[in-house]
């Protein structure tokens, strides 16, 4: 069998600068890092220095988003990562590397028109939300106006599921709410990120009930997945469940590693895990 180099759903951005402004400068996220134990993850990376990772991993690509994330109350952003930013990393890789686009559902019009100026005039596969901040669930109708350009352009929407590691409403992220959102667009690809957790199962039934919305794996070492969710990969779900890291949430390398060896999975259902699932869905090689 062609083991192609698996593909990563969501990654974050990794360069100095923008860790040093993202995960750093917030105060918000320092107490994240030290909560995670990842004090030895966090930190800046320069590009052809990722590469490297990627390669001793076997990941061919990884998907970086643009993110929008406001502090939830207190009315401003603690992640602004631009699609400029996202880009300037893109273009020294264009095969390794995919721009995701953010959205601030507050920016309106404004907001639809820079995803789609992002998707036509540099590439970009997609668009993620991570609402809770915004205090708004993900099937509102500020969301709408960006779920119908998507569907129109023909690029998945991926979203964070489940609860908020972050201080914020963490009921925002109710999987559920995506039930609107597919029957209102059975165009649009849906990505639930993050599992859905502690909502797994019912992050599971979305997947399984609508032909458009998917799982992913992202955030979560897939060594503490849950049994009903890796019970779900090894049937039915397998072609519906996209692997991923928010790195550096996760490590590429012990990631792939157990997919492939340590989960039980046959040899056809990791590779659709690791990289068939989000090819198709992305219209990735």
């Amino acid at each position: 069998m062609n083991m192609t180099g698996a593909i990563d759903i969501l990654c974050n951005l990794f360069t100095e600068d923008c860790i040093q402004k993202n995960w750093y400068g917030p105060p918000e996220f320092q107490y994240l890092i030290k909560w995670w134990h990842m004090e030895d993850r966090v930190k800046g990376i320069a590009v052809d220095d990722f590469v490297a990772i990627m390669d001793e991993a076997g990941v061919s690509k990884v998907l970086i988003p643009a993110v929008r994330m406001m502090a939830e109350q207190k009315n401003r952003m603690i992640w602004d990562i631009t699609e400029e930013e996202v880009n300037a990393v893109v273009e020294r890789y264009p095969d390794r590397f995919v721009g995701i686009a953010g959205y601030n559902p507050y920016t309106r019009m404004e907001g639809v028109r820079k995803v789609e100026r992002a998707v036509k005039d540099w590439g970009f596969r997609g668009v993620y939300i991570h609402t809770y901040g915004f205090g708004i669930p993900l099937n509102h109708r500020l969301y709408y106006p960006l779920y119908a350009k998507c569907a129109e352009l023909g690029v998945p929407v991926s979203m964070q599921v489940g609860h908020s590691a972050e201080r914020m409403p963490s009921e925002l992220g109710r999987p559920i709410a995506l039930d609107d959102i597919a029957i209102d667009f059975p165009e649009l690809k849906i990505v639930g990120a993050h599992t859905g957790w502690p909502w797994t199962e019912e992050m599971i039934a979305l997947a399984w009930k609508h032909e458009n919305v998917y799982l992913g794996i992202d955030a979560h070492a897939p060594q503490y997945l849950e049994q009903t969710l890796v019970n779900f990969i090894k049937s039915r779900g397998k072609r519906k469940v996209l692997w991923g890291t928010n790195f550096p949430a996760v490590v590429h390398k012990d990631a792939v590693s157990y997919i492939r060896q340590g989960m039980g999975l046959k040899e056809d259902v990791a590779q659709m895990i690791l990289h068939d699932n989000a090819a198709q869905v992305y219209g990735l090689d």
